[in-house]
């Protein structure tokens, strides 16, 4: 039985604020109970609902220490199981006690450094020693770092082997050296620039990509992406000194969770086999709940993000009485910056019939948008995998896409001359490119309904559950624990 450890700072269903959070909770039921036995750890949040947080068992507490300023740091642990997964929860209320799992970058720096260095010195408490941890974005980045350094000389983590997922390349918890060192107790060695140095500050995700024995992230094409200075973040110099020991595995979906004939939040189910009379009594009802004009023939277009720079947003801004019209209604979710979230509220003041802008985050309205929309616009910047396509498709709803990173990996454009392809794209960070795109769906969705219809099946029939990709992963694990 391979032992295998998952690391991170958010999962489903205790906390979340992405995509992370979906793959940390999906991911480790995937693999193969016989081959794996595939357990979690992560940070006990005072912010975890309290139906869950009521039923976590402890284990014990010991103290743990830091850096020079922090030599007794509590350190708990506790247990639960759900769905046949282990859950091992570090518990502080010091740095776990917040409203939110995230707040400034310097604390986050700190209680992540405390995060990393316990998920290592509480595997003797919960007498578990994996064979591999698989490390999820900075906030795991030092794990790799201890296990090579500070932990090196027990014959306890000998050959503990490392897996470090990039999510988000963006995030790479930064601070300066002189604080890093009084916070983790790594000597000088370390802050060099082929370590955990970068522009004379210290950088926990550069300690994950140093010092782990392999690499992923969660698309092929972002895995080359990153490579380049447009999309590395700095980082392009390491990751391409990496190639070899890195890949792009794109991202599932839990096909419980998103099941458009089980799901219990949408108004009416349907199927691959039913959705042409059925799906659109979603849009009739969501049209309804909206105080949107109730019509089956306006074409929906729908948005769920976070409202952010990276999302493309001031494309849309851009082209925004081009997108909506008399034919055409465009529903929003999520939140964000200021300047995004007023924008598109701006838009449903001047145009209540053809906008609703919904500055929340709602899993409930979430879901039936995904039901009711007839496609689903994501124009990034950039994208690392993108989990809103792939519902998309499963929910028979067309996405329009920017080919980047997973998008471009997952959307295959519609070609009229081939009756081939499942959504729309374009390859420029344009405005008027997207708009000429949009525009192009229209005219299938309002002139050729026939082939609209026939790539909704071809969407529907893909399929993107955890079971094609963590078989990839499985590959990886078998790999390094072979070594």
């Amino acid at each position: 039985m391979k032992k295998i450890l998952f690391a991170t700072s958010e999962c489903v269903p205790f906390i979340k604020t992405g995509g992370l959070a979906d793959v940390a909770g999906a991911l480790p039921k995937a693999f193969n109970k016989d081959e794996f036995d595939v357990r979690v750890i992560l940070p006990n949040y005072l912010c975890i609902p309290e139906r869950y947080r009521n039923e976590f068992e402890y284990l014990g507490h010991f103290y743990l220490g830091l850096g020079g300023k922090f030599a007794d740091t509590h350190c708990g642990v506790m247990r639960y199981v759900l769905d046949g997964i282990t859950y091992y929860f570090i518990d502080n209320l010091f740095y776990f006690g917040g409203e939110k799992p995230y707040g400034d970058i310097r604390g986050d720096v700190e209680k992540f450094t405390f995060f990393s260095k316990a998920v290592l010195s509480v595997l003797k408490t919960i007498d578990f020693r994996p064979d591999l941890i698989h490390c999820h974005d900075w906030q795991t980045g030092f794990i790799p770092v201890y296990l090579k350094n500070q932990f090196a000389d027990d014959p306890y983590f000998h050959n503990i082997k490392t897996v470090f997922t990039i999510h988000n390349l963006k995030f790479q918890g930064i601070w300066d050296i002189k604080t890093m060192q009084e916070i983790s107790g790594f000597g000088d060695y370390l802050f060099v620039p082929d370590k955990l140095e970068y522009k004379h500050d210290a950088n926990m995700l550069k300690g994950g990509l140093t010092y782990s024995d392999y690499i992923t992230t969660v698309s092929e094409t972002y895995a080359q992406e990153i490579q380049t200075a447009e999309y590395g973040e700095g980082m392009e110099g390491l990751l391409q000194s990496r190639h070899f020991d890195m890949q792009g595995i794109v991202n599932g979906i839990d096909y419980d969770v998103y099941n458009p004939a089980t799901d219990g939040n949408i108004y009416v189910n349907y199927s691959a086999a039913d959705w042409r009379e059925k799906k659109v009594q979603n849009k009739l009802k969501l049209q309804e709940e909206l105080g949107l004009p109730v019509d089956p023939n306006k074409y929906m277009i729908g948005l769920v993000s976070r409202l952010t720079d990276q999302k493309g947003l001031d494309l849309i801004n851009a082209v925004m009485e081009g997108i909506v019209d008399d034919n055409t209604q465009l529903v929003v979710i999520g939140t964000g910056e200021g300047r995004y979230e007023n924008m598109f509220r701006h838009y449903a003041w001047t145009r209540p019939g053809q906008v609703s802008a919904n500055i929340c985050y709602s899993n409930n309205l979430a879901q039936k948008l995904y039901a009711a929309a007839d496609a689903f616009l994501m124009p990034s910047r950039f994208e690392p995998c993108g989990l809103t396509q792939l519902i998309s498709f499963r929910y028979g709803t067309v996405p329009i896409v920017r080919e980047t990173g997973g998008l471009k990996d997952t959307v295959i454009p519609y070609n009229e001359y081939e009756s081939t392809g499942d959504g729309f794209s374009f390859t420029n960070y344009d405005a008027g490119d997207m708009l000429n795109v949009i525009n192009y769906s229209k005219k299938v969705y309002f002139e050729q309904r026939d082939k609209w219809n026939e790539m909704v099946d071809r969407g529907m029939a893909k399929d993107f559950s955890w079971s094609v990709s963590s078989e990839k992963y499985a590959g990886i694990y078998r790999w390094l624990i072979g070594w």
